[in-house]
């Protein structure tokens, strides 16, 4: 069975999920989109929404509680390749998200944005994703910079029931 035609590698030779910090992240990071969009278990894989050019997924590794990704299903490595109709959806549950997060986290502000290509940052590279976070003044504090850890005031599943309600 081929489960990307990119790369043409078969379901059982996909690597469980890397988390987004790690160095480097080979293409079986981005085979990990494709594998959890047709597991079928959109509570287990985190999914809040499935639109129809993007889907939302919750960060397993959040910086912050709410901290969720809107993911084009179309693998694509720059914003300026995701067609217009994608692009604009994409944007609309960019902003759906942040009504979202403010209304139920009460944050003093909301990162968006992405990180498109290696040396920008992005982990996983060949395909791009708008990452929405809800920010609160000091919330990088001694643990989180020098211990390199975050401390969050609920559990993920917590976080994805409250998020999920919204959509």
């Amino acid at each position: 069975m081929v489960l990307c035609r990119i790369y043409g590698l078969p379901l059982d030779s996909v690597a469980l999920f890397l988390p987004h910090h790690c160095r480097h992240l080979s293409r079986r990071s981005i085979l990990y989109l494709l594998r959890i969009l047709r597991a079928g278990d959109d509570r287990k894989s985190l999914i809040l929404h499935r639109g129809e050019y993007n889907f939302v997924i919750l960060n397993a590794f959040p910086y912050t509680s709410g901290h969720s990704m809107i993911v084009p299903y179309e693998h694509l490595d720059r914003l300026h390749k995701l067609p217009a109709a994608a692009a604009n959806e994409m944007m609309a549950l960019s902003r759906q998200m942040e009504i979202t997060l403010i209304e139920l986290y009460r944050p003093d502000g909301v990162n968006l944005g992405m990180n498109v290509g290696k040396a920008a940052g992005a982990g996983i590279a060949g395909h791009i994703h708008m990452h929405v976070l809800p920010r609160w003044v000091a919330d990088a504090n001694f643990i989180t910079v020098i211990g390199e850890t975050r401390i969050l005031p609920e559990l993920l599943e917590t976080t994805y029931q409250r998020l999920k309600a919204k959509f």
